[in-house]
């Protein structure tokens, strides 16, 4: 069981005891999404992939979000906005952007990039070292700002 898993277990016992059900709710909902991953795949979750699930449930909220907002519908909107609340405390913490700059340049000084033509090469380099801590459309725009 990763470590992500078996927090979300112990603090599913608590909200369960605590009475706190739209917590319970989300951590039942993210543990099933564990359990499908395992059963699909025959794997057992490591802690990389249980960031990428949770990674993508927030992305889907957020897109539902959005979604919510654009039709007038408020209360929905603060729901999706309440769950990805909860499924981040589970992931690691996010780096400033300043973190992400440093990163970006030392990649970019260790691979000799120089021209936008690299970015690939650069982006394949840093996203295992960013994995979870940052969102890679704001890494890919930094990039390009530093080769440009």
């Amino acid at each position: 069981m990763s470590e992500i898993s078996a927090r979300l277990v112990a603090d599913m016992k608590d909200a369960m005891k605590n009475k706190e059900k739209f917590q319970l709710s989300v951590i039942r909902m993210a543990l099933a999404a564990f359990k499908q991953k395992e059963i699909d795949e025959k794997i057992q979750i490591t802690d990389d992939e249980a960031i990428n699930i949770l990674g993508k449930m927030i992305k889907q909220r957020n897109d539902a979000a959005e979604q919510f907002k654009k039709a007038a519908r408020n209360e929905l909107a603060q729901k999706e906005i309440d769950e990805i609340a909860v499924l981040q405390a589970y992931l690691p913490k996010p780096l400033s952007e300043n973190e992400l700059i440093e990163i970006v340049q030392k990649a970019i000084l260790d691979e000799g990039a120089s021209s936008i033509k690299d970015m690939g090469k650069i982006m394949n380099k840093i996203k295992a070292e960013l994995h979870g801590r940052a969102d890679m459309g704001k890494v890919g725009s930094i990039v390009k700002s530093q080769l440009s």
